[in-house]
């Protein structure tokens, strides 16, 4: 089964999301006050994924500045207190994202290599600016773990794009 692109400019599907030390939902996709940057990463068997987040956390504080972040992975919740109780990321660390969230949001989906990865099926990475209306302004989807967006010039872009209003890319 294969999902569909992502449209540039369409409503993303509303959605919420588990959140390691909240008994709160974290909510996408609704109109709010600011930007959000979502990126999926594939979970707690992904050493790629954590070098990652890792940098992520380093420059959150330039990012919070600019747009809300919210990283999303299938995991379970127990891998995902034991990441945020070893590595202590300062960004909201939601898990139990289903497969039909994957899907909406047009990512790759994978099924485990064996039960030492994990046992279920699992999201590639993927970065969505979503502008405060609840729609979708950046799409970055990978179909593995080695493709990233530069951290940096995602969050130069986004701050352009948030400045200057810009335009959705790629819908011709």
């Amino acid at each position: 089964m294969t999902a569909a692109k992502p449209i540039a400019g369409a409503k993303v599907e509303e959605m919420s999301f588990a959140v390691v030390g909240s008994s709160e939902r974290l909510s996408i996709g609704q109109p709010k006050d600011r930007w959000t940057m979502l990126f999926v990463y594939r979970g707690k068997h992904c050493p790629r994924c954590k070098r990652f987040l890792n940098k992520l956390n380093d420059a959150l504080p330039a990012w919070k500045d600019v747009l809300d972040v919210v990283v999303a992975s299938a995991d379970t919740k127990e891998k995902a207190v034991t990441d945020q109780e070893e590595f202590g990321w300062d960004f909201d660390l939601c898990y139990g994202m289903t497969e039909t969230q994957m899907r909406s949001l047009g990512l790759y989906v994978s099924t485990p290599l064996s039960d030492a990865e994990t046992t279920g099926l699992f999201a590639e990475p993927g970065a969505f600016g979503i502008r405060p209306d609840g729609t979708l302004m950046l799409v970055d989807i990978s179909n593995g773990p080695a493709a990233r967006p530069d951290l940096d010039e995602l969050l130069d872009g986004m701050k352009f794009n948030i400045d200057n209003n810009r335009p959705e890319r790629g819908t011709a």
